[in-house]
């Protein structure tokens, strides 16, 4: 019997390891910022130097975004996105900036900022783990300018962890993010968070090539009839405490 149990120990572990294969993660990185010069010095450190860097380690695809002036509420911040292949990449990515003599040199002004001309007021780390139906991040692609694109970065956070599950199966199993494509949301990436100051909550980035793109898709999305019924299921019923919805546009140094 004890033998037996070892196997069946052994078999659902190597399940579990099966189902998260293939799986992105990310990496969140937000500055707040409260003057126009620490947005300059962040820019120029983003765009001289970390961006260069993290392509040299490998990080090929870096999303930078800021607010739209018309989002007042979010605050002077530079958001950064980047997959990873595991959290582990993070350790790698900061031993790889340790040694890189380049980013060392061109990032020195932000790097070694005297106490007293900080060139950010805080920073925040979220770590995700992309959705078992949206296993890896697509990019959108418009021909609008970057300053026109909208790009909507939603966090949903749940009551308890049992509630929250239940809006990750409302996203999965549930259909919502098969909705989202059918409606053509152009999502980057859908994901749980398992490192950040939020949680439990989940995060994902829908893309619209203009604010009037981005109106007509939610109107589209709240009237369609797969909506009105996934959202009046039972189980779903409560599984959102809070809703932080930011809208960005990407930099003229981001990735995409």
């Amino acid at each position: 019997m004890k033998t037996l149990l070892i196997i069946a120990f052994f078999l659902l572990t190597l399940i579990q390891v099966s189902a998260a294969k293939g799986r992105d993660f990310y990496q969140i990185q937000v500055y707040r910022l409260s003057t126009k010069a620490q947005e300059q010095c962040v820019d120029n450190y983003l765009k001289s130097s970390y961006l260069p860097a993290l392509h040299r380690a490998g990080i090929k695809t870096v999303g930078v975004f800021k607010p739209v002036a018309s989002d007042t509420t979010s605050g002077k911040q530079i958001i950064i996105w980047l997959p990873l292949k595991s959290p582990g990449e993070i350790d790698k990515i900061q031993k790889s900036l340790a040694k890189d003599a380049t980013y060392q040199t061109t990032g020195a002004d932000f790097i070694k900022a005297p106490f007293d001309l900080v060139p950010f007021q805080r920073k925040e780390s979220i770590v995700l783990k992309a959705f078992p139906d949206a296993p890896t991040y697509t990019l959108p692609v418009f021909n609008t300018k970057r300053s026109e694109r909208i790009y909507e970065l939603r966090s949903y956070e749940g009551p308890t962890d049992f509630l929250f599950r239940q809006k990750v199966k409302m996203f999965n199993e549930g259909g919502e993010i098969k909705l989202f494509k059918t409606l053509e949301f152009n999502a980057v990436f859908y994901a749980e968070v398992i490192s950040g100051n939020s949680m439990p909550n989940l995060m994902y980035m829908t893309t619209f090539e203009n604010m009037e793109a981005h109106d007509a898709h939610w109107k589209a999305f709240g009237n369609h009839p797969d909506w009105k019924k996934l959202s009046a299921i039972p189980e779903y019923q409560h599984t959102v405490s809070k809703i932080v919805k930011i809208l960005v546009y990407p930099t003229d140094y981001s990735d995409f």
